[in-house]
C-alpha cells in the first residue's frame, strides 16, 4: 500500500520548530500545487493544526516518494534537511493509515478526544480536492478517517466533558486571577477566539473586548456577549486597559511585540497576564523578559489538559479497537482495487463472447422481431452476470489476501481467457438454447 506520511508534531518537535513549519490555511493550497510537480507523488493532502504538520501522500515508490516530500519541505519552506530531519517521523502503508485515524479520534492530540480535529481533517480534504491533489486513494482514506472519528465519539465517551484549548486557556487564567475583577481582551475572531470569548463571558469577566483585523467579525462575536469590539490598530491602547490577554490568531507574524507590551505596562504595578495559544505564536518572544508581563503558551496548558481529560483516558482501548477495525476495512478496500483492471479484462472478454454469440444466434433466427431480440439481449446479459459472479469473487478475494499474487499470475490462473472463453460459450449455449426453442415455436 504506497501511502506515506511525513510529519512533525508536539510529540517530536519543540515549539520553535513547529512554528517554522506551520502552514496557515491560506498557504496550504499553494503548497499542494507545488507538491503536484513532484513525479513520485501521485496524490497529496496536508493536515496543518495547532500541534502538527502532516503530509499524506500516495506515491508510486516509497523511497522516491519520501525523498521528494523532504525535498519539497526544504525548497518550499526554504530550510535545510538537517534543520528538521531529526524531528520528522515517517510512516508507511497501514501505519500511516492508522496514524490518520488516531488523529481523527483525538488520540494523538494534546487534548485527548478534542472535537476540533474533525473539522480540521475535513478542511484538509476540501483544500486538497480544490487544489486537485486529492485522488481516489487519499480521498477514501480521509473520508474513512472522518467516519472513524465520528464513530469513536458516538460509540465511546472519548469526547465527553467537551474541552478545548480555549477552555483550557480560561481555566489557566482562573488560576492566576479573579475574572470578575479582570479586564479581558481576546485577540482573534476565529473559531478559537469565539470559544475563548464565550468561556470568559460565562465566567463573569469584568469586561471583555474582542480585537480583530476585521471589525465586523469581532462585532459578531462581541455583540451576543455584550462585549466591546475593536480593530487590530486599536490594540496598543486596548492593552493599556487590559489585565488578561488571550491570543488565538496564529497567522505566522507576531501581532503583539515587545514595544507594544512595554508601552502597555509602563505605568502599572500589577502584571499583564498573557496566554498565547496561537500557532505560530502571536506574541513576540522577547516579550517574555519584560517586567510586569507574564506570558503562558500552548505547552503550559498540558497540566490542565491532563487533569481535565483524565476520564477520557479510560476510553482509549475502546477507541483503539474501532481504529483497528477501520484500518482493516480500508486496507481490504485498497487491496481489492488491484483487482479492478483484471475484472475489467474479464468483463470485456465476456462481453466480446456474448456479443459474438448473440450475433450468431440472430443470424440463425432472422424471423425474430424487435421485441424478441430485446428479450434475447436482456437474457444474455443476465446470464453473463451470473456466470461471472464466481470468478470475479475469487479474483477479489485473491487480490485482497494477506499476500496477493502477482497480477500476471492471477491473470494466468484465474482468467486463462482461452479456457474461459470455451467454457463461457458452452454455458451460454446451454442457458439460451431452451429460450430460443420457445421463441422459435412461437
Amino acid at each position: 500500500m504506497p501511502v506515506v506520511l511525513l510529519g512533525i508534531s508536539h510529540r517530536t518537535a519543540p515549539e520553535h520548530v513547529r512554528d517554522r513549519h506551520a502552514l496557515p490555511a491560506a498557504r496550504v493550497a499553494a503548497a499542494l500545487a507545488a507538491l503536484r510537480d513532484y513525479g513520485a507523488v501521485l496524490e497529496a493532502a496536508i493536515l496543518s493544526t495547532c500541534n502538527r504538520l502532516e503530509i499524506y501522500a500516495n506515491v508510486d515508490d516509497f523511497e522516491a516518494g519520501i525523498a521528494q516530500l523532504k525535498e519539497f519541505l526544504t525548497t518550499y519552506r526554504n530550510m535545510r534537511v538537517e534543520d528538521f530531519d531529526k524531528y520528522l517521523y515517517t510512516m508507511l502503508g497501514a501505519e500511516a493509515v492508522e496514524q490518520l485515524f488516531r488523529v481523527a479520534c483525538g488520540l494523538d492530540s494534546m487534548l485527548i478526544g478534542e472535537p476540533e480535529i474533525i473539522a480540521q481533517i475535513k478542511e484538509a480534504l476540501r483544500l486538497a480536492e480544490h487544489a486537485g491533489s486529492m485522488g481516489p486513494n487519499l480521498g477514501r482514506l480521509f473520508r474513512t478517517a472522518l467516519q472513524t472519528g465520528k464513530r469513536a465519539r458516538t460509540d465511546t465517551a472519548i469526547g465527553r466533558d467537551v474541552v478545548s484549548l480555549g477552555a483550557a486557556a480560561v481555566e489557566l487564567a482562573l488560576r492566576h486571577c479573579d475574572l470578575s475583577k479582570t479586564r479581558c481582551t481576546v485577540l482573534g475572531a476565529g473559531k478559537m477566539g469565539a470559544i475563548v470569548s464565550k468561556h470568559l463571558h460565562a465566567r463573569n469577566a469584568r469586561s471583555l473586548c474582542v480585537v480583530n483585523r476585521t471589525l465586523r467579525r469581532a462585532q459578531a462575536i462581541a455583540a451576543p456577549l455584550h462585549a466591546r469590539a475593536a480593530r487590530i490598530d486599536a490594540l496598543p491602547e486596548t492593552l493599556a486597559a487590559t489585565d488578561l490577554l488571550i491570543t488565538a490568531v496564529g497567522n505566522g507574524t507576531p501581532l503583539v511585540n515587545a514595544g507594544m507590551l512595554r508601552a502597555a505596562t509602563s505605568e502599572r504595578s500589577s502584571n499583564l497576564l498573557i496566554i498565547d495559544i496561537g500557532v505560530p505564536h502571536d506574541v513576540e518572544i522577547s516579550g517574555l523578559k519584560l517586567e510586569h508581563v507574564v506570558i503562558y503558551r500552548l505547552e503550559d496548558l498540558r497540566e490542565i489538559v491532563d487533569q481535565t481529560l483524565l476520564g477520557r483516558r479510560g476510553e482509549i482501548p475502546a477507541v483503539e479497537a474501532i481504529i483497528a477495525d477501520q484500518v482493516q476495512a480500508y486496507t481490504h478496500w485498497y487491496r481489492t482495487r488491484g483487482a479492478a483492471p483484471l475484472i475489467a479484462a474479464l468483463r470485456s472478454k465476456a462481453e466480446e463472447i456474448r456479443g459474438a454469440e448473440i450475433t450468431r444466434l440472430f443470424a440463425r433466427m432472422p424471423e425474430l422481431d424487435e421485441r424478441q431480440r430485446e428479450l434475447v439481449i436482456t437474457a444474455s446479459v443476465s446470464i453473463i452476470n451470473k456466470l461471472l459472479h464466481a470468478p470475479v469473487t475469487k479474483l477479489r478475494e485473491s487480490v485482497a489476501g494477506d499476500q496477493p499474487a502477482d497480477e500476471s499470475q492471477l491473470l494466468q490462473t484465474l482468467l486463462d481467457l482461452d479456457v474461459f472463453s470455451d467454457r463461457l460459450q458452452r454455458q451460454l449455449d446451454a442457458q439460451t438454447a431452451p429460450f430460443f426453442e420457445r421463441a422459435k415455436k412461437s
